[in-house]
């Protein structure tokens, strides 16, 4: 597809997938630095690291530890605890796209690992990623990225296409039990929604505004993917209540080589 029929495409629908984005080398090697990402979790388990607060266990799993390593849902900001994980967020083609849809100036506002451990990895409600984000206007675009094969027996994403014309929406817990319903509100139509396997190495990009969630894992193999959040200079920093009136965001490309941007709520 040329890149003009890729932002037609994400523009009507609110998402897209890029196939076989890494090599089975880059693939290989993210595949290890989550093993090394949960050693260093069970190291600073036992010292008590106050670090730690990136990294939660998975709230469902009937066993604490898998091999001697916790049990995780998610890291959140990996780019503090991984080389592999910033350069990613980078990644070449996935620059290329992403400047196609957002422009050439790009800051990160999400560096996650979603891990769907096997026989364990909770489901995820049905949601919108802006509904949480303290960011205006909602056009950021989350991109998942997938370390293993994602597949619905371990729990690929759902998403309903065009859903990011509904406007802003309320929803209720994202983490959920695998015999739970993906969705408290009944004013809904859920009709179009589908399922998006993936290989791999490929990846998801979605529209902040987009209905998604994931099923449970419930196979032997696990469903682990990077996830990262991109947004362009015209989307405001606003937070709610007592947070932050300011917060650095990570700069991916552009913006004259900086390496991070310190954006102010208005009002301060």
């Amino acid at each position: 597809m040329t890149s003009e029929m890729v932002k037609k495409f994400f523009e009507e629908e609110g998402y897209f997938v890029i196939k076989d984005l890494m090599t089975a080398a880059e693939v290989a090697e993210c595949q290890q630095e989550v093993r090394r990402l949960h050693e260093l979790a069970a190291e600073m388990e036992a010292r008590k690291d106050a670090a730690l607060r990136n990294f939660q266990r998975e709230p469902y799993a009937q066993d604490a530890n898998q091999d001697g390593l916790p049990v995780l849902r998610k890291i959140e900001e990996t780019r503090q605890y991984s080389e592999v994980f910033r350069r990613l967020a980078a990644h070449p083609r996935l620059m290329e796209v992403l400047h196609d849809l957002l422009g050439p100036d790009l800051l990160l506002f999400r560096s996650t690992l979603m891990l769907k451990p096997a026989f364990h990895g909770s489901a995820h409600g049905l949601h919108q990623d802006s509904s949480y984000w303290p960011m205006e206007p909602p056009a950021l675009i989350t991109v998942s990225i997938a370390l293993t094969d994602s597949t619905p027996e371990n729990g690929c994403f759902k998403v309903i296409p065009k859903s990011h014309r509904w406007g802003l929406l309320q929803w209720g817990r994202i983490a959920r039990q695998k015999d739970e319903s993906l969705v408290d509100r009944s004013d809904l139509d859920l009709s179009g929604q589908i399922e998006v396997p993936l290989r791999a190495g490929s990846a998801l990009l979605f529209h902040s505004l987009v209905v998604h969630g994931s099923g449970p894992n419930t196979s032997p193999q696990p469903r682990n993917t990077a996830l990262y959040a991109y947004f362009p200079p015209t989307v405001r920093y606003q937070p709610q209540g007592d947070a932050a009136r300011e917060k650095s965001f990570p700069v991916v490309s552009g913006l004259g080589g900086r390496t991070e941007i310190v954006l102010v709520a208005a009002g301060r």
